[in-house]
């Protein structure tokens, strides 16, 4: 990516050129505007609304034997680096054509849904757009050579380079820091080049990796779900529940326990790897990447007391890159300035409001824990537990609403670590204070069956959408989990980590490419 891509190095100056004063007093005076807006009640609507976005990378298509794990080499040994489906960068062109967005890296795709009502024929579109929009991108990203694959993390870089290559790989253009690998994403090439952003680097257990750019942060995937609520005034409340949320929901999708292997340090053992590492870097590659010292942009937020204060929280965030905006004729480019800031406002769990059009402004908790999922099933599971939930708990009053927050903070980082096995704090709907993992997902998943069928879901859809989690939970299998299984497996019969998580990785987009659209990660499981 250099500066024959559009004059990205010119725009990026640009950025590093805007008054950082300026552009704060502007977000303030946005922020005020949005009040304004809050207290008429344009952000009201007559029901909630759902939506997701979700991420993926590509994969070169047909450079790895198929036949699974019996392949090997000619003295006997898996050619697992032979085989792994290598990461690929997405053409441009090809992105348009499927009709899915860019991301960080050059391998990543994201498809956003259309907004639906959150009942029984909204949920129903939500899968059916996930699944046609796909199907439609396989057969196009086919043709070329590669696949998108639904993964939280990748592990094996493209053909001809190493992981620590791909990542650090950039160029100074004209005095201006560019990442090889990046999108032409100015803002995340502006944070290389602004004060005091000499290097990003990974804190994870194990990995050593330090990057002149932002780049690191495109090893990860997610799905993002979305909750519009009906009133704006209900935002704190609905924060706060999700704030309570996010640890189980979080240990029942785990699905990064790995890197890529020559990112781990030298002197880390395959013991040390699987004893040590968490099953979700995702967090600690997101986390340790963005943040920077004394601005915690990428955190487990606080309890909001009013809706106000949520609007206050954006504009008072650090700015890392004051992007300049143009003026535009949209109902939210009244408070574009706020909206610009709002794009690293980089929370687990945050508030957005936006609308092109004063009858489309909207007010939503976006939430940001799940990492990407197998199979589509999987992933629609959580935007049905997520939205059941939100509808659910705040009705029947639960009591987890007053879990303290510090408990709640502490769940989603336990999981982060352990997964579906995280020690776990939950009051039950009897307001009885537990740690037990089959009460606490039995009465989460309950309340969101439960939240289902308020809005219009037959017991029976709302059983179907969420079976792939009340799966995982009486099993006690993750994504993260399976991953951990195949590694293991491999290490016990003698690969090394170079070997194994090349392996798994193949096995798991061999099994994706078989159930992605209408399976589940219980299909994966070997009876």
């Amino acid at each position: 990516m250099t500066d024959a891509d559009g004059g990205l190095a010119d725009r990026v100056r640009s950025v590093l050129e805007t008054d950082p004063e300026e552009f704060r007093q502007r977000a303030e005076a946005d922020a005020e505007t949005v009040k304004a807006e809050l207290r008429d009640g344009t952000f009201d609507n007559h029901q909630s609304i759902i939506g997701l976005e979700y991420e993926f990378y590509a994969v070169s298509e047909g450079r790895w034997r198929e036949g699974g794990e019996e392949d090997v080499d000619g003295a006997g040994q898996v050619a697992a680096d032979v085989n792994a489906p290598h990461l690929s960068r997405v053409p441009r062109r090809l992105l348009e054509l499927i009709g899915f967005e860019k991301e960080l890296g050059l391998h990543n795709a994201e498809m956003t849904t259309s907004p639906q009502p959150l009942n029984a024929a909204g949920v129903r579109a939500q899968a059916a757009e996930v699944r046609a929009r796909l199907e439609a991108a396989e057969e196009t990203t086919g043709a070329e050579g590669m696949r998108l694959v639904s993964d939280a993390m990748w592990t094996v870089p493209p053909v001809g380079e190493t992981a620590r290559e791909y990542l650090t790989d950039s160029v100074e253009d004209d005095g201006v820091r560019v990442a090889t690998n990046m999108s032409d994403a100015v803002r995340y090439h502006a944070m290389a080049n602004g004060p005091g952003s000499e290097s990003f680097s990974i804190d994870a257990p194990h990995v050593e990796l330090t990057a002149d750019t932002v780049l690191p942060e495109s090893l990860i995937t997610s799905i993002q779900p979305h909750y519009q609520v009906a009133r704006a005034e209900d935002i704190p409340r609905i924060h706060t529940l999700a704030l309570r949320i996010a640890g189980p929901l979080l240990a029942l999708g785990v699905n990064a326990p790995f890197f890529p292997p020559d990112l781990y340090a030298d002197d880390a053992t395959a013991a040390d790897v699987l004893a040590d590492g968490w099953h979700e870097n995702r967090v600690a590659v997101f986390e340790s990447v963005l943040n920077e010292e004394g601005a915690e942009k990428v955190t487990f937020p606080e309890d909001l007391a009013t809706v106000e204060e949520a609007v206050d929280r954006v504009a008072a965030d650090p700015t890392i890159v004051p992007m300049p905006v143009a003026e535009g004729n949209r109902f939210d480019d009244a408070f574009a300035t706020l909206r610009r800031k709002h794009g690293t406002f980089w929370r687990w769990v945050r508030p957005v409001f936006d609308g092109a059009t004063r009858s489309a402004a909207n007010a939503r908790i976006e939430f940001r824990p799940i990492p990407a999922q197998p199979t589509v099933s999987d992933s629609v599971a959580f935007l049905a537990a997520f939205a059941g939930l939100l509808e659910s708990l705040p009705r029947r009053r639960h009591p987890v609403y007053d879990l303290d927050w510090e408990l709640a903070r502490d769940n989603f980082y336990a999981a982060v670590r352990d997964g579906i096995e995280a020690d776990l704090s939950w009051i039950t709907t009897d307001g009885v204070e537990t740690s037990d993992a089959d009460t606490i997902f039995d009465d989460l998943l309950s309340h969101a069956e439960a939240g289902l069928e308020d809005v219009g879901l037959s017991e029976s859809a709302a059983e179907s959408y969420l079976a792939p989690l009340r799966w995982r939970a009486e099993a006690g299998v993750t994504p993260a989990a399976w991953k951990r299984r195949r590694v293991r497996a491999r290490l016990d019969d003698g690969a090394d980590l170079a070997d194994a998580i090349p392996a798994m990785q193949r096995t798991y987009v061999e099994r994706q490419r078989e159930t992605l659209v209408d399976g589940t990660l219980a299909d994966w499981v070997d009876e």
